[in-house]
């Protein structure tokens, strides 16, 4: 269906942005942009460029996968090479 990725996209950008503590408004002022266009990409309003996407996973510290999976990702800090940083562990079922 048409526009099924932009909703994807903005389901998973809100449970990231929510499970790292951002508001809305905190997000916004993070990656420059007004908390009612966060809320419009949340709500799959807004196509985003891919390059949008892999800004925005930069800045969550995600990998980009994180905002494309069509399932669950679950975000967690790990330890790898002395330096904890997130990681993310995707399973094919849908969120409850």
């Amino acid at each position: 269906m048409e526009g099924d990725l932009q909703v994807v996209v903005g389901q998973n950008l809100r449970r990231v942005r929510l499970q790292m503590g951002f508001s809305q408004e905190s997000f916004g002022e993070h990656v420059g942009w007004h908390r009612t266009f966060v809320g419009a990409v949340e709500r799959g309003e807004r196509n985003l460029t891919l390059r949008t996407v892999e800004r925005l996973a930069d800045h969550l510290d995600v990998h980009v996968l994180a905002l494309l999976f069509d399932g669950v990702a679950t975000f967690r800090p790990v330890e790898l090479d002395g330096t904890t940083g997130p990681a993310v562990t995707f399973s094919a079922d849908q969120p409850s």
